[in-house]
């Protein structure tokens, strides 16, 4: 009984399996019309499949396109443009064997990438006055915002809030008072009381002279009137 076990696994099971093993193409190779060819090199594209008699024949990808990797393919893929209108220029030029690296622009950062270029990208977002940006902005994130707290202040653009001017620590008085988006704003009291009472002095002075001197024109017309008759 054992001995047929064994005729049968050395006349069927291993000549199916061998024979499933053989029908397959190695790794280098591509199927075509049940043939096995060579691959072509990367940066190269099949010219013309193999045959009985002869290998594959390759040519290399034209300009602006590649091949990356060992294939049977008969065409090149085009190379990927960076356009600027997504956010994207180029980081690295594309050759016969790899495509084109695209990174993202200035103050932009990438939201769509594949493998090792990005492909889209936004511009990092502005922080609202009365925020503070909490995260700068990098190529892979977007800026964090956060909202400044009571008594303190940004415009947008500071990395933390400010706190707001201590007008009596200077010893002036407040003038108005501050918000989220702006600093309190101070003045002297002492100096402004004095710049009112000068501005009201003058005025008076400026009044009792206007009126002195129509009431001198109008005596000495009248007193001239006199005299005529």
């Amino acid at each position: 009984m054992f001995t047929l076990k064994i005729t049968v696994l050395f006349t069927v099971i291993v000549p199916l399996h061998y024979d499933f093993c053989w029908c397959r193409c190695a790794d280098a190779e591509y199927e075509m019309d049940g043939q096995c060819c060579p691959m072509c090199a990367a940066g190269n594209h099949v010219y013309r499949h193999c045959t009985d008699d002869t290998s594959t024949t390759c040519a290399p990808c034209l300009k602006f396109s590649f091949i990356d990797e060992p294939s049977g393919l008969t065409k090149c893929f085009d190379c990927t443009v960076c356009d600027a209108n997504r956010g994207i220029r180029v980081k690295k030029a594309c050759t016969r064997i790899s495509d084109t690296v695209c990174e993202p622009l200035d103050q932009f950062y990438c939201t769509e990438r594949i493998k090792d270029s990005c492909r889209n990208a936004a511009k990092h977002s502005e922080c609202s006055p009365g925020q503070y940006i909490k995260q700068a902005g990098t190529p892979s994130t977007d800026t964090v915002c956060a909202d400044c707290e009571a008594d303190t202040y940004s415009n947008g653009s500071f990395s933390s809030c400010l706190p707001h001017t201590q007008c009596e620590a200077l010893g002036l008085t407040e003038t108005s008072p501050g918000t989220r988006s702006s600093d309190r704003e101070c003045g002297n009291t002492t100096t402004a009381s004095i710049a009112l009472s000068v501005t009201v002095t003058l005025i008076i002075i400026i009044t009792v002279i206007s009126v002195f001197t129509i009431v001198h024109i109008r005596k000495k017309k009248q007193s001239g009137s006199g005299k005529l008759y």
